[in-house]
């Protein structure tokens, strides 16, 4: 279980997370939504553990161990997962090798044994065929080249593959069109778990047609300023963030 306790964090000496409370069980999937520069991808890399993003106030636990302290990769051994909003290319790194690097770095983390490369093969055929991920795709360095929908349906693969058991999906459908999201969405709800849960932030209600969320939240200046059902989100597609924001404002 994630449990976040008055979470306060900074950018370079700038003020985002202004005191967050949340709480998510295994198996659930809660949607962040809010404006613009409202703290949500922010949110997503103090959870991450990304350098330069420092917590002032409060803490993250997860399965009862204080994440506050610990390293990026740490949390990524201990099951986290970001899919980020814009993946990143990394020319001269084979997609396949990354992916068998990440696998086997987390397999060791686990006191697993090494996958090996016959049985690493075959796992990837498997799951690239779901996502449509093509073997051309495969053959090719880290996201070099990739559409945006590409670099999502490999990221999710990723995701496949390491069975994370926190994955927090960073508005995984910026610049997806329909089919698109579809294949995406598809593929995150066949990882949908009861031993696993999911953070979806996005703007949009789009996404959450197809990946349909327990609870809903609404952050506005680094705050959390209603939780609902996912009807939420549809009240919040009809009529925007304006009441929100006026709200803390006030």
């Amino acid at each position: 279980m994630l449990e976040i306790k008055n979470l306060h964090a900074e950018v370079d000496g700038n003020k985002i997370l202004r005191g967050i409370d949340l709480v998510v069980r295994p198996g659930e999937i809660h949607a962040i939504m809010g404006p613009n520069g409202s703290g949500k991808s922010t949110l997503s890399y103090v959870l991450a553990g990304k350098d330069d993003y420092e917590i002032t106030e409060g803490t993250i636990t997860y399965n009862g161990v204080d994440w506050s302290e610990m390293s990026a990769h740490e949390r990524a051994a201990a099951g986290m997962f970001l899919a980020f909003q814009y993946p990143i290319e990394i020319p001269g790194v084979a997609t396949m090798t990354f992916l068998k690097t990440a696998l086997n770095a987390q397999r060791k983390a686990r006191g697993e044994d090494e996958i090996s490369t016959p049985d690493f093969m075959k796992l990837v055929r498997e799951k690239s065929k779901a996502l449509n991920v093509t073997p051309e795709m495969l053959r090719r360095p880290l996201n070099v080249g990739f559409s945006g929908g590409e670099k999502k349906r490999a990221e999710i693969l990723q995701m496949s593959l390491l069975e994370p058991t926190l994955c927090v999906l960073d508005e995984t459908d910026s610049g997806l069109d329909i089919d698109a999201l579809r294949v995406v969405s598809e593929g995150v709800n066949q990882l949908r778990s009861p031993d696993r849960s999911m953070i979806v932030i996005t703007h949009y209600q789009r996404l959450l047609d197809h990946i349909v969320p327990d609870v809903v939240h609404v952050l506005s200046k680094g705050k959390i300023v209603k939780t609902g059902g996912k009807e939420l989100a549809l009240e919040l597609e009809k009529n925007g963030y304006a009441e929100y924001v006026d709200e803390e404002a006030a």
